[in-house]
């Protein structure tokens, strides 16, 4: 009676511990993790203009994830495999939760946000100092009060920004390769693209939850607990506004927390998929003598990094794939990175229509994708060779079709002085002298403050004083200027607050750029999984954790961190008009040459794609040399392992016997 009841235990804990179980908690660690990297990317413009920050600061404390990941994904993919994988993974997710609420720290700390204005209704001036007045007797400057200049040494809060989503990084490093090598080396070879497959979708499941999230967090003011937001002159349209970005953070540090729990339930191992249970374990003992055979075999190949390395350095596929994700990758963060911002200059609309239309459009196309990917790879039992192809050629047509989102474009905002003289004609570059006209010379206006206004003739102007108005009605947002000189109009000359809309047609232009954006991410996704199971099959076994860890590295120090900066250096270049803080140091950008920015930001991610085909046509080539034994059915459990057809040369020795080096030396011994 007690074996009974010891076989039936025994027989529980089995049915727990399988690799279908720790898929499912997998899949929420993949979703935590992305949850937290899409809210993150939709919540820079708003990081931007509360600690006043250039495009390129914006980058580097995006870029802070990635610097995190780079100081401990080599060590954890090097030592994790010997490690409980598990337990790292869930200690991975609880750093990741800590690192969250670190960056939502600064709000509690810096006070209120006070947007630059020329109305306020605390000012000191009188209440018309910001309408145009004949013959005022001194020019309106800004704020320069020694104690106000002292006070905003707190824009540097923005470190613990930086601080939380490294250790955010630090966090993310162990889930991917460790997770990845642990269902490789448990699940069936056949079953592991449809587990990738799963996990890839969860990982876009999470980014439309968090880009709603984010929307609904930069609808609301950022000081909406302490200030009273009927008072306020701007909305969620205007370049100014700033959302509540840090109860996102809050949010999603609690889930990152909930999600490590169940990793700290796992075994080490797992028994390997598909192997039945006679009753004595046969089978189970069989998988287990093979698992140890295969170790003892490569012991000397894991006992020192360097043989890895090296191992993982000749391998030409695989380093050829590794150029590949680098400059595809260089491309892709810096689209995410600065998407919402491109996407809001270009088509006028605010932060939190542009958040909640890239979630809606983008996020179900790409979860849509990696499921077929997956599930094509498991239906029709697709070779290593022919999942090449299928990646190279649908990644290609995606590429191709990228090129029509340069025809959906729309033109700048029409702002006297900026990107239109007073008249309304067109020009390209910002020009001081053409800031001030002779409607509005007398008036005494500030020439570098930012507080927009829409005249009824269509033309925005840089603030109702520059705008030559000489009346106000209302108050707040509803604050409509009357009498304004410059407005040329068959209108009784008025202006209301905040920038003019861009009109239909270029709501039609944003339509259509969606619909275009959620195709090519349907094609690429879908060309994912192919692509990376290249990747996981011209690797051993026992490199594959240490593979995908050093592929992580790579893209991470060579395209994470430093694309981010670098696009946004360069899109910086294309500012019209910066705003000001009140000591007179410059603050975020108010306004882009969109057409600059739009060859700059399309342009320069299609160079690093077009260059990417490069490596990826040597690689197809090189996979007519190479034989892949998990192309064929078998009963056995087989290793997925690349295997040279062509005579093996120096870099291959490491993973060959010492004692048979050769067929010559093979037949000396005999």
């Amino acid at each position: 009676m007690g074996e009974t009841e010891k076989r039936v235990l025994t027989h529980g804990v089995r049915c727990f511990s399988k690799i279908k179980v720790f898929l499912l908690a997998l899949t929420g660690a993949y979703v935590s993790k992305s949850l937290t990297g899409s809210y993150m990317n939709s919540m820079l413009l708003q990081i931007e203009r509360q600690f006043g920050l250039p495009t390129s600061l914006v980058g580097l404390i995006n870029g802070g994830f990635n610097i995190g990941t780079f100081l401990l994904i080599i060590p954890v993919s090097y030592f994790g495999t010997k490690l409980h994988r598990p337990i790292m993974i869930g200690f991975g997710c609880m750093f990741m939760g800590i690192g969250c609420f670190i960056i939502s720290l600064p709000h509690f700390f810096i006070g209120r946000y006070e947007y630059e204005a020329t109305i306020s209704t605390t000012s000191n001036l009188s209440s018309n100092s910001f309408l145009c007045v004949e013959n005022r007797s001194q020019t309106l400057k800004p704020m320069q009060d020694p104690t106000e200049c002292v006070k905003e040494i707190k824009s540097l809060m923005w470190i613990y920004v930086l601080v939380g989503n490294i250790i955010h990084g630090i966090g993310e490093s162990p889930i991917i390769p460790l997770g990845i090598s642990y269902i490789e080396d448990f699940a069936k070879s056949e079953s592991s693209p449809l587990y990738i497959g799963i996990l890839e979708t969860g990982k876009t499941v999470a980014p439309f939850i968090g880009h709603i999230l984010g929307s609904f967090c930069a609808n609301i003011y950022v000081d909406t607990e302490s200030v009273n937001t009927d008072d306020l002159t701007i909305n969620p349209i205007d370049t100014r506004w700033v959302g509540a970005w840090w109860i996102g953070f809050l949010i999603c540090a609690g889930v990152n927390i909930l999600t490590s729990i169940p990793f700290f339930f796992f075994p080490k191992r797992l028994p390997k998929e598909g192997l039945k249970d006679n009753g004595d374990g046969t089978e189970n003992a069989k998988g287990e003598r093979h698992r140890k055979k295969a170790k003892e075999e490569n012991r000397g190949i894991t006992k020192d990094l360097f043989p890895l390395v090296k191992s993982l350095s000749c391998n030409p596929i695989y380093m050829l794939y590794l150029l590949m994700s680098v400059l595809q990758l260089s491309a892709f963060f810096s689209i995410s990175t600065l998407g919402p911002k491109y996407v809001e200059q270009q088509y006028g609309k605010s932060s939190t229509d542009v958040i909640f239309l890239m979630g809606l459009y983008m996020l179900p196309s790409i979860c849509l994708g990696y499921l077929i990917g997956g599930l094509i790879m498991k239906k029709f039992k697709i070779t290593v060779k022919k999942a090449a192809y299928i990646a190279f050629w649908l990644s290609l047509s995606q590429y191709l079709l990228s090129f029509f989102n340069y025809m959906m474009t729309c033109d700048n905002f029409p702002v006297a002085g900026l990107t239109t003289s007073y008249e309304g004609v067109q020009h390209s570059l910002y020009v001081e002298n053409n800031v001030l006209d002779g409607c509005n010379t007398r008036c005494s206006c500030l020439t570098n403050t930012w507080d927009p206004v829409c005249g009824d003739n269509g033309l925005s102007y840089m603030s109702a004083c520059l705008a030559g108005c000489e009346k106000s009605v209302g108050t707040g947002i509803n604050m409509v200027f009357q009498n304004c000189k410059c407005i040329q109009s068959s209108g009784n000359s008025s202006a209301t607050l905040g920038l003019c809309n861009k009109g239909p047609d270029c709501d039609n232009m944003l339509k259509y750029f969606m619909i275009m954006f959620a195709i090519q991410s349907f094609i690429f996704s879908v060309s994912s999984i192919p692509g990376f199971m290249v990747l996981l099959r011209c690797i051993k076994s026992e490199e594959k954790s240490f593979g995908v860890g050093l592929h992580t590295f790579c893209i991470r120090i060579f395209a994470g961190i430093p694309a981010p900066i670098y696009f946004g250096a360069l899109i910086d270049r294309t500012c019209l008009h910066w705003g000001t803080l009140k000591c007179g140091e410059k603050s975020a950008c108010r306004l882009y040459d969109i057409n600059s920015f739009r060859r700059l930001y399309l342009g320069l991610s299609a160079v690093l794609r077009g260059s990417s085909f490069l490596p990826a046509f040597f690689i197809l080539r090189l996979m007519r040399k190479f034989q892949f034994p998990g192309n064929t059915d078998s009963t056995e459990t087989e290793l997925a392992e690349m295997k040279l057809i062509e005579k093996e040369n120096g870099c291959t020795d490491v993973h060959k016997s010492p004692k048979f080096k050769s067929d010559g030396e093979l037949k000396t011994i005999l």
